[in-house]
């Protein structure tokens, strides 16, 4: 028997959808879902409709920022060379100085 679920807007969502992704893959995908304030379902079906994905500043994503912002710290202290940063810590970065100007313009 399938399961149903009502989102917020009244439609009966039964339809499962799954899909396979690297860790790094999903590593980014956890990072950005955790700085938009989103759930993950909220999130991608934003991101499939190509509609905005407008950040809703809660105590979860401030969270989100101070540990980002942690992890990020960590990675620049352990970093010798400006040829030892990765791509991803560069997205991060960049991800996390969007959001943060995103909210402070709020």
């Amino acid at each position: 028997m399938m399961m149903k679920s009502l989102d917020n807007k009244g439609r009966w969502r039964a339809k499962t959808v799954s899909f396979r992704v690297s860790f790094e893959e999903a590593k980014d995908l956890d990072t950005r879902v955790r700085l938009s304030g989103l759930t993950k379902q909220e999130y991608i079906v934003c991101r499939l409709q190509e509609r905005d994905v407008i950040v809703q500043p809660n105590s979860r994503l401030f969270k989100a920022m101070r540990d980002g912002i942690r992890e990020i710290l960590s990675e620049l202290k352990r970093i010798e060379k400006s040829s030892d940063v990765t791509d991803e810590v560069l997205d991060t970065i960049n991800l996390l100085a969007k959001t943060y100007h995103d909210l402070e313009e709020k």
